[in-house]
């Protein structure tokens, strides 16, 4: 047998051998774990309030951006939405358009639009419009975490 064919052959064996059906639906499960956290978390949001939802799903080492500066780690959440208004002055919700994971099923991604609505000094209600990205890493208890929101 000539060598080159099989490189080519044991190569595209190790290519094609990657994306067995069982891996696909690993995929996919773990891309749907994520999809339903997400849901979860929203949910949460709207029914007991913004703070209570995001330290309920965040990991302990969290990191989030707000206002151009960073927030670490489960206390500096804390400590940050300890500092905002009232979360019963506004309401957040948001779908994933879109949820990858690693294959290795510990990471995982989602990006979507949110909506933020809450009442001016008028009194007229106001709603702003976004989109947010996730990272989600799987815990040791296997539920899924944001580490980066």
């Amino acid at each position: 047998m000539d060598v080159k064919w099989f490189c080519t052959g044991l190569i595209a064996l190790m290519c094609f051998g990657c994306n067995t059906p069982a891996e696909k639906l690993k995929l996919e499960t773990w891309k749907q774990e994520i999809r339903d956290t997400e849901k979860a978390f929203s949910d949460m949001a709207q029914k007991e309030g913004v703070a209570k939802a995001f330290e309920a799903y965040c990991a302990h080492d969290v990191v989030m951006m707000r206002n151009n500066k960073l927030v670490k780690g489960k206390d500096g959440l804390k400590a940050y939405f300890s500092k905002q208004a009232s979360s019963s002055n506004f309401t957040l919700s948001w779908e994933p358009d879109f949820v990858d994971v690693s294959t290795a099923g510990d990471l995982g991604y989602t990006y979507g639009k949110y909506i933020l609505t809450y009442r001016d000094s008028t009194g007229a209600e106001v709603q702003n419009t976004g989109i947010f990205h996730t990272v989600w890493k799987r815990q040791p208890d296997q539920t899924w975490k944001f580490v980066w929101d």
